[in-house]
Parts: C-alpha cells; sequence; structure tokens
C-alpha cells in the first residue's frame, strides 16, 4: 500500500520497482515497489539485489507488520537501492561493444581496437592522442589482423586471447617483484576465470590470479598480487596478515576501496 501523492509529487520521487513486487511502500523520498516471499521464519528478512527489494516475512505476519519493518530500515533500503541502481548504470557504461574504434580497459587506461588486415599478431601501438596530450581519449591502439567484416564473437575473441597473454606476462613479473620483497616462495603462477574472487594463494606456493585484474590500474593489480602472496605468510585475514600487507604497501586501504567498487567490463 502506498501513500497517496500529487502526480507532481510522485514525479520528483525515486522510483524502485522490483519485477515481481507486490506491494509498494513510499520510503524518504522514493516509492518502493517490492516483492514479498512467505516463509517458515520466525522473523522478516529484508534483501536488496539486482532486481529490487524482496521481503521474506512469516506466513503469519501482517502487512501493516511488514510496513513498520520497512520503515524502521528506511535508510538502509534507499541507500542499497541507490547503489544497486548506480552499479547498473556503471556496468551499463562498461559494456564493450566489440567492433572497429570499440575503447577497452587495459592496465587503467583505454586502448582503441583498430582491425587490420593481414597482420600477423595483435600489436599494440602508441597513437595521436598520446602525442597531443588529450585527457580522457584512448591512447594507444591495439591492432588486430582479422578481416574488416569479421564479427563481433571473432574480435572479442582475439581482443581476450591477446589480454590474457599480457595478464600473465605482467602478473609474472609483479609476482616476483614482491615474492622478493616478502620473502616467500611460489611454485606456481596460473590464471583464473573465477566468479567470486580476484585471486587465491595454497600452501604449497602456488597463487591463481584472475585474468581481468588486466583490465585495472597496475596499483589495484598490485594490492591483489601482495594480499594473495602475504596468504603464504598468513593463511587467514587477521591483523598479523593485514600488517604483512601493509608492510610491502602502506596505502593498501585506499586501493583495496577501489577494488570493492570495481565493475567488470563486458
Amino acid at each position: 500500500m502506498v501513500t497517496s501523492l500529487h502526480p507532481r509529487e510522485q514525479l520528483a520521487m525515486a522510483q524502485f520497482r522490483h519485477p515481481q513486487a507486490e506491494r509498494e511502500i513510499v520510503l524518504g523520498r522514493a516509492v518502493v515497489a517490492y516483492a514479498v516471499q512467505r516463509a517458515r521464519r520466525r522473523s522478516i528478512g529484508m534483501v536488496v539485489g539486482v532486481e529490487g527489494l524482496t521481503v521474506r516475512a512469516p506466513r503469519w505476519v501482517a502487512w501493516a507488520d511488514i510496513e513498520t519493518a520497512l520503515r524502521a530500515k528506511e535508510h538502509w533500503i534507499c541507500k542499497k537501492l541507490g547503489e544497486q541502481r548506480e552499479r547498473a548504470h556503471r556496468q551499463q557504461a562498461a559494456r564493450i561493444e566489440w567492433c572497429e574504434g570499440a575503447s577497452v580497459p587495459f592496465l587503467g587506461e583505454s586502448i582503441l581496437i583498430v582491425i587490420e588486415p593481414g597482420l600477423k599478431a595483435p600489436m599494440l601501438r602508441d597513437g595521436h592522442a598520446l602525442q597531443a596530450g588529450l585527457p580522457g581519449v584512448a591512447q594507444r591502439t591495439l591492432h588486430l589482423g582479422l578481416p574488416q567484416d569479421a564479427s563481433g564473437e571473432k574480435v572479442r575473441d582475439a581482443v581476450l586471447a591477446w589480454m590474457c597473454q599480457q595478464a600473465r606476462a605482467h602478473f609474472n613479473v609483479r609476482v616476483q617483484h614482491y615474492a622478493e620483497r616478502l620473502q616467500v616462495r611460489v611454485t606456481r603462477i596460473t590464471l583464473s576465470s573465477a566468479r567470486t574472487r580476484w585471486g587465491s594463494a595454497s600452501a604449497d606456493g602456488s597463487i591463481r590470479l584472475h585474468w581481468r585484474l588486466v583490465h585495472f590500474s597496475p596499483a589495484i593489480i598490485d594490492y591483489v598480487v601482495a594480499h594473495e602472496l602475504a596468504h603464504l605468510h598468513e593463511m587467514n585475514h587477521s591483523p598479523r596478515f593485514w600488517a604483512v600487507v601493509r608492510s610491502v604497501m602502506p596505502e593498501y586501504e585506499s586501493v583495496r576501496e577501489q577494488l570493492r567498487h570495481i565493475v567488470m567490463p563486458d
């Protein structure tokens, strides 16, 4: 149930609607249409996801009690809904149209895709923007030896294959650098495409790093490398572990915060 509002007032308010919404409510300056899941549970729970707000409530709880619980969490709900919307906007902006002229993030900068039939291997070249010093413009170009009419899938595969090669080379150098500083022995480095982890470390000295880290700035890559190598000293996230990370990257907290808000290009 939603409080009656003047039409102009409603238009001025933020609108959040779950695709399976059953009810709606005004929370602060937002109209929130939310989904409800009735279940065998003792309390009212709330989840804000990509689709919006979902309320999980016991079957016996009245709608008035659900609305009371929502108003008690008004600030948190609106904050999380806003964050999800902002993330969705950033995700949309990060989408890549796989064709000539597309911009792709590489080591924290943008490179432009150029199709150059006959080229035997992908080649990264400096562009005119670099010489002109134009801010916000792709400064380098990645030339691909593909036909001019290559499909988006072919372009994507060629770029990502090149990215994986660059990731392996860059990671090897940075792992060696931090392994020496931390005095740890790394037995193997492999690339990962895990959905939920940027990296992992095993007690036997093997390190796994997500290849898509190569999209991001060298500082972010260094943080993940230092983080995983620190686990070879401390297989936990205790204060002693973070002290190890800090010993080689004093500014790790600010870089870690950047990584938390990273949106993966697609």
